[in-house]
């Protein structure tokens, strides 16, 4: 009898990073994320391109492919991987460079996320209101792949789910935070207000508010859909719509300061108080019976007297913080403080799995049979956890929080990660399968967009408080995933699912942009938090945020601009303008802004810094002359900051005919930072003359005179 053939050949990805590069022999080796070695092939057939943004056009790179195989340099493949008794060959056909050189990895630009929120939010703009009129009437939960709504929704009667809309409102307020744009602020209070009046209900004599679970849009009128109808919850009303429900509203209520949504908040909060909260064991129940209000009713079924990851851990991200931030209220505080000790106590798992459990009975004992959970693990929810603890730990300093956010942080990418192809995974087995000897996948190997933001931001944030080079690692290759496949560039946003490899997954609802599940939150929640993680915390850079308060809404007229929760003392205010005009009557250590008097909403655009910038860097332009303001220490470290804030400011139309450098605030400037000068001055031509006005370094001032390719104005020295 003859041997069985065991040839096998398959298309696949692999992600790492290069180890070496043999040019004669056409092929390169390739260190996956947990230390596995492989030889990639090249051949003719190869190509490749820069991850890019959306709104960006193709970056082919396919001619330099070969020179951009740098040692260090990390990588996306996809090829033909062929496989045999003893051996293993892989040929590449697409290389993917999430790194425009060496370290430079294209999301880490400061314009990156705010770019990429501005296209995100547009595109829902054109899917839900394509007239540009944001009439919320003709919002429609479901939005196609290319973002239109389906010819199903076009009909007499149109169901409008309330957390869609409310969390669509929040991706919307966000892009204005990130952009200043008009038309995301209009969108998104015309959303909040439609959200109060079709979708709440405010019960005086008891003092809570509540909100529906959807309307339904007939001809002419609307039919108010009360108790949940999505399956998981069918007929109870579940603490996490109520939750999200607040999403929009409150992010809206951080630019405005509209003390009707404040109202709004503390009666949702207080209808979790008097009717969800568990008064004997802690925490807050999941589920209500509609009609008694009863978390106990038999009526509810398997979600009688549970407890839940959303019903205890979702307050946090969903209002919770951005509540805080608006206010500085105790109250709230106060009960972020309670969630992270509720976490801390109840979650962990160890050494039963190492993965937290996310349902309980009343008694906080695990409920380990629950529908479709069963004894499973949602990834993602592990990494939202370290996540918020992370944020809530700059609030209240308790060292158990960061243990347990660092412990998540470590143990989650063996388990939840796919550390060959990279990305993470969605739902696993709890416990580990004594066949395999690993945490089996429960239904497939697809990838959410939703599950990669909580990896994004957990490890950013981790970064950036730690400082530990690993956590920067792992953010940057979970960044790297989602920007190098979840990006759709022919129809816009993001696609909900993708297989392994990183191609789109396009059927049944999955195949969908709008839906009961996604709503542009998560896409624009994660701009939002990686443009202020990524520059404040990781590559010491600004950031710089909009809000159009009435300003007489925020007590005192103080309106609070600190972008999330941060480590106390780990950024200031660095300029506030308000309609356009500079503004100095701040607190730059506070992060608070002292409105002026006004009839009118004000148009306030703040500046955040890190404390600790090594190297600042700021242009103005008039039109003839720009002026480059520069700080701190110009080193090697801080050479590519330079030179993108360098070649911004060298950028403007019209050419600028006369470009003055302050340098009276400079410490110290590297020699290669002086030719990053020079290099400029080439660029610039001839009949623009590059002026330094001021230096507080005379060997610097000397070594650009004598390159004959910059004046020294005499007028202006550092001490006038």
């Amino acid at each position: 009898m003859s041997t069985p053939d065991t040839r096998r050949t398959y298309s696949d990805s692999i992600a790492g990073y290069i180890t070496s590069y043999e040019p004669t022999k056409e092929r390169f080796g390739l260190r996956t994320s947990d230390g596995r070695e492989v030889v990639i092939h090249l051949g003719e057939s190869v190509n490749s391109q820069i991850v890019r943004n959306l709104g960006d056009p193709a970056r082919d790179t396919t001619g330099a492919t070969r020179d951009m195989l740098s040692e260090g340099r990390y990588v996306f493949v996809y090829g033909i991987f062929y496989q045999w008794d003893g051996g293993q060959r892989i040929e590449a056909r697409q290389i993917t460079f999430p790194e425009e050189k060496r370290g430079a990895y294209v999301f880490e630009h400061p314009n990156w996320w705010v770019q990429q929120a501005e296209q995100i939010a547009d595109f829902y703009l054109r899917g839900h209101f394509p007239d540009g009129v944001y009439d919320w009437r003709n919002f429609r939960t479901k939005l196609t792949l290319s973002g239109t709504h389906p010819a199903e929704t076009a009909g007499a009667e149109v169901r409008q789910e309330t957390d869609t809309i409310s969390r669509l409102v929040y991706g919307l307020a966000t892009a204005f935070m990130l952009t200043g744009e008009e038309r995301f602020l209009r969108a998104a209070e015309s959303g909040t207000e439609y959200l109060r009046e079709h979708m709440r209900v405010v019960d005086e004599a008891e003092k809570v508010a509540y909100w529906y679970h959807a309307i339904d849009i007939t001809e002419g009128a609307q039919r108010k859909v009360f108790a949940s109808e999505f399956g998981d919850d069918y007929d109870a009303i579940p603490m996490y719509e109520q939750i999200y429900a607040l999403a929009g509203p409150t992010q809206t209520y951080r630019i405005t300061g509209d003390p009707r949504i404040l109202n709004d908040i503390d009666h949702t909060v207080s209808l979790f108080e008097k009717y969800f909260r568990d008064a004997e064991r802690g925490g807050f129940f999941s589920h209500l019976d509609p009609i008694t209000m009863d978390p106990r009713s038999d009526s509810l079924g398997r979600n009688r007297s549970r407890k839940n990851w959303n019903s205890v851990g979702d307050h946090a991200p969903a209002y919770l913080i951005n509540a805080y931030l608006a206010t500085g209220r105790a109250d709230y505080a106060k009960l972020l403080e309670e969630t992270a000790d509720t976490i801390t106590k109840y979650f962990p798992d160890e050494p039963n799995s190492p993965f937290v459990q996310e349902r309980f009975h009343a008694d906080w004992s695990p409920d380990r049979t629950w529908g479709w959970q069963q004894d499973r693990a949602v990834v993602g929810h592990n990494l939202k956890i370290a996540w918020n603890l992370t944020r809530i730990r700059s609030l209240v300093d308790k060292p158990e929080y960061t243990a347990l956010a660092e412990r998540i942080a470590e143990i989650m990418p063996a388990v939840g990660s796919d550390q060959q192809r990279g990305g993470w995974y969605d739902v696993v087995e709890r416990q580990v399968d004594p066949a395999t000897g690993g945490h089996r996948l429960v239904w497939h190997d697809r990838k959410a967009w939703w599950q990669q933001e909580q990896s994004i931001l957990a490890y950013l944030i981790l970064a950036g408080v730690s400082g530990d080079p690993e956590h920067k690692r792992l953010a940057r290759e979970a960044a790297a995933f989602y920007n190098a496949f979840f990006l759709d560039y022919d129809d816009g946003g993001v696609y909900f699912n993708v297989l392994a490899n990183g191609i789109p997954y396009l059927l049944g609802t999955e195949r969908l942009k709008g839906s009961h599940s996604m709503a542009g939150y998560h896409a624009l929640e994660l701009c939002y938090l990686a443009a202020t993680y990524t520059g404040l915390l990781v590559n010491s850079s600004p950031l710089t945020l909009h809000f159009r308060p009435l300003a007489e809404s925020f007590p005192g007229r103080v309106l609070r601009v600190a972008p999330d929760l941060l480590p106390v003392g780990s950024i200031q205010i660095d300029q506030v303008w308000i309609n356009d005009q500079p503004y100095d009557d701040f607190d730059p250590k506070g992060l608070t802004v002292n409105l002026p008097e006004s009839t009118e909403p004000l148009r306030v655009r703040v500046v955040v810094e890190p404390v600790e910038m090594r190297m600042r860097i700021s242009s103005e332009f008039d039109g003839k002359t720009a002026h480059i303001k520069l700080a701190g220490v110009i080193d090697k470290d801080e050479l590519d900051k330079f030179r993108r804030g360098l070649t911004e400011a060298l950028s403007v139309k019209p050419q600028p005919q006369r470009v003055e450098f302050h340098l009276c605030e400079v410490t110290g400037m590297t020699r290669p930072a002086i030719n990053e000068l020079l290099f400029q001055r080439t660029k610039a031509g001839m009949d623009v003359d590059f002026v330094v006005v001021g230096c507080a370094l005379p060997e610097v001032a000397q070594a650009l005179a004598a390159t004959d390719a910059f004046l020294l104005d005499p007028r202006e020295t550092c001490e006038s």
